[in-house]
């Protein structure tokens, strides 16, 4: 009898059912504990501030307004961070795939000379680093304090992840690689037309990773950017909603007093959304990818 025969027939029983039952209880309560929070987030960033100040929670607003979005996307500081996010997410996540599967991909051959030193050198940078303050240092030694590229460069290269690339291209079939220096391809070639077609499943599932980890860094902006005119998201969410002041994303009109706190849910909802709506083209590539290359060293 299959497996999957055997599971079936465990779930018809009465203990199956009942463990199905508490399970999808569980699975709600988790769901809703997550949501919940989320779901407040949206609804209080369509609210009057009235019904924030007087509701403690609610999931749907009694009177809608747009007044929160409207005083951000009129704000020119919102619409340059912005900006700024999605030029350092869109370069980033391409600089750090690119130097990523570069290296990942000869570290799999097994005949490349200096191979275990390399991985070991990889190890060493996985489990320990200079910290916070050597790398600030190296950082300004290089001159890239208030510049994009102190976002990117450090990052380019995750050892952990490259372990895993690493991995999957060694499981890689060696007689389709053999069979393309047969007839004349180089190792390039074979890289770029054959290998890099074959792992789209990967390249989105890291893609995803790179992406959502340079879209909610917070720390590095805050370390080394100093010009509010090249600040990202993070940073002037972390504005909005520390600051008291309820034109912190500049006034607007003189005559007119933005919204301060479905000024801050709306933030929270807006820098939330583009990460959110880019997963599912992403999924059916994710779901495949995210064990790939994590059974075989």
């Amino acid at each position: 009898m299959s497996s999957s025969a055997t599971i079936h027939k465990l779930h018809n029983t009465k203990p199956g059912k009942v463990f199905d039952f508490f399970n999808i209880i569980f699975l709600f309560l988790f769901a809703a504990v997550t949501l919940l929070p989320f779901m407040y987030v949206v609804a209080g960033s369509f609210a009057t501030e009235s019904e924030l100040a007087r509701r403690a929670f609610f999931i749907w607003p009694e009177t809608y307004t747009l007044n929160a979005y409207r005083h951000i996307f009129t704000s020119d500081a919102f619409v340059r961070s912005i900006i700024n996010t999605i030029g350092v997410t869109l370069v980033g996540t391409l600089t750090q795939l690119f130097f990523t599967f570069t290296m990942a991909y000869p570290l799999s051959k097994r005949n490349l000379k200096g191979n275990k030193f390399l991985m070991n050198m990889v190890l060493f940078a996985m489990l320990f680093s200079g910290g916070m303050i050597p790398t600030f240092l190296v950082i300004q030694a290089l001159g890239l304090i208030d510049t994009y590229w102190a976002l990117i460069l450090p990052g380019a290269i995750n050892p952990f992840n490259l372990i895993i690339i690493r991995n999957f291209f060694r499981n890689f079939s060696q007689e389709l690689e053999e069979s393309a220096k047969i007839d004349g391809a180089s190792e390039f070639q074979i890289f770029w037309k054959i290998v890099l077609p074959l792992s789209k499943p990967i390249i989105a599932t890291f893609a995803l990773f790179y992406a959502v980890g340079i879209w909610n860094d917070f720390m590095s902006p805050l370390l080394y950017l100093n010009d509010s005119s090249k600040w990202t998201l993070q940073l002037l969410l972390r504005q909005v909603t520390i600051s008291a002041d309820p034109n912190a994303l500049g006034e607007v009109d003189p005559n007119y007093v933005p919204p301060a706190e479905g000024m801050k849910l709306a933030v929270i909802v807006i820098a939330t959304a583009p990460i959110m709506m880019v997963y599912p083209f992403l999924q059916k590539h994710f779901a495949k990818g995210m064990m790939i290359g994590s059974v075989k060293g």
